[in-house]
C-alpha cells in the first residue's frame, strides 16, 4: 500500500489564510499540503477516497469548531484512524484535556515554535505511517502472499452492504485443492508450500477486474469474490480459475483425478432482487464445493 517514494499528506485546517500559509510553509517540503477553510469543507477532504495522513486542527473556527470536526471524525470508521493534532490559541489546560479525550493525540498551543511543530508532526506521521503497515501486513497471508481471512470477512461485509445499497449482483466462490493432504504427504510441506504460493497467485492473476478479490480461506481453501457480474459471467469466471490451476500441470501422482494438481469450486450467486442473509450465502457456495468434491472433483458446482 506504501512504498518508499509515499509522500504522506497533511490536512490543514483552519479559517485564518495567515496560519495555512504558515503551517504550509514549515511542512510543503517534506509532505503533501491539503487545505480547509471551514469545518464541513475538512470532513469532506477526510472522508475522499484521498484521505489525509495526519490533520492539523484549529479549534476556533464558525459554524463548526475544531472539537466538533474531531468528534465526527473519532465516531466514524472511515476517518477515525487518522490522527488529528489540535493547533490553536486556547491555552488553558482544561482546553487540552478537553481535546485530548475527544482523541486528538496531541494539542499545540500559539504561539508555536516552528522547530517543535516540524519535529512533533514527524514523530506523529512516522507513528501513523507505521501503523498502517502492520495493517496492511495483517491483511496478508504470509504464506502465499495474497489477502487473508481477515481481509475476506472485512470485505466480504463491505461488498455485502454495497450490493444491498446499490440493489446490485453478487457471486462467491469457494475454492479447495483437491486431495492437497496426499500431495503434502507424498511430496513433503515444503513442496505443498510452493504449491499453495503457485495456486494462489494464479488464482490472482486470473481475476480480471480489479474489484475481484481472491483471499485465503485457510489450509488449502480459497474464496473469490466478484461483484456485479451475471450467472454466465460467474460461471466463466470459476471454470477459468479451475482450468489456470490445471494448466500450471503441477505433478500430483497421488490425485485419483488427474496426474496433476486440480482445484474443485462451489459457485453461489446473489441476484439484485433476491433476500438471503450473509451467513446462507456463504454457507450455499460451501454447500456446493462439498458437492463438486462429492462428484468427481476438477469441476465447479453452482446451485440452480
Amino acid at each position: 500500500m506504501r512504498e518508499e517514494e509515499y509522500i504522506p499528506t497533511v490536512l490543514i485546517v483552519d479559517d485564518m489564510a495567515a496560519n495555512i500559509a504558515i503551517l504550509s510553509d514549515l511542512l510543503q517540503n517534506s509532505y503533501k499540503i491539503k487545505i480547509a477553510k471551514s469545518g464541513q469543507r475538512a470532513l469532506e477532504i477526510a472522508k475522499s477516497k484521498e484521505k489525509p495522513d495526519l490533520i492539523l486542527l484549529d479549534i476556533e473556527m464558525p459554524q463548526m469548531s475544531g472539537y466538533d470536526v474531531c468528534n465526527i471524525l473519532k465516531s466514524s470508521s472511515e476517518t477515525r484512524n487518522i490522527p488529528i493534532i489540535f493547533v490553536t490559541a486556547k491555552n488553558d489546560t482544561m482546553d487540552e484535556e478537553y481535546g485530548l479525550n475527544l482523541g486528538a493525540i496531541d494539542y499545540i498551543k500559539k504561539p508555536f515554535h516552528p522547530a517543535i511543530i516540524k519535529i512533533r508532526v514527524k514523530n506523529h506521521m512516522d507513528l501513523k505511517l507505521k501503523s498502517d503497515k502492520l495493517e496492511e501486513l495483517s491483511m496478508i497471508d504470509s504464506l502465499t502472499n495474497i489477502p487473508n481471512r481477515r481481509f475476506f470477512n472485512e470485505n466480504f461485509e463491505k461488498k455485502y452492504r454495497e450490493i444491498l445499497r446499490d440493489k446490485k449482483s453478487l457471486a462467491l466462490i469457494m475454492i479447495d485443492v483437491d486431495f492437497f493432504k496426499l500431495y503434502n504427504d507424498n511430496y513433503g510441506h515444503w513442496q505443498g508450500d510452493e504449491c499453495l504460493r503457485k495456486v494462489a497467485q494464479t488464482l490472482r492473476k486470473n481475476l480480471k477486474r480489479p474489484t475481484d478479490t481472491v483471499s485465503r480461506y485457510g489450509g488449502e481453501e480459497f474464496v473469490v469474490l466478484l461483484k456485479d457480474i451475471d450467472r454466465d459471467g460467474a460461471k466463466k469466471v470459476v471454470q477459468s480459475l479451475i482450468d489456470a490451476v490445471a494448466n500450471l500441470k503441477i505433478e500430483h501422482k497421488y490425485s485419483t483425478v488427474a496426474e496433476f494438481v486440480t482445484i474443485s469450486a462451489g459457485l453461489s450467486i446473489k441476484e439484485s432482487d433476491e433476500d438471503i442473509s450473509k451467513e446462507d450465502f456463504l454457507k450455499i457456495a460451501d454447500d456446493e464445493l462439498y458437492r463438486a468434491k462429492e462428484s468427481g472433483r476438477n469441476k465447479f458446482c453452482a446451485k440452480s
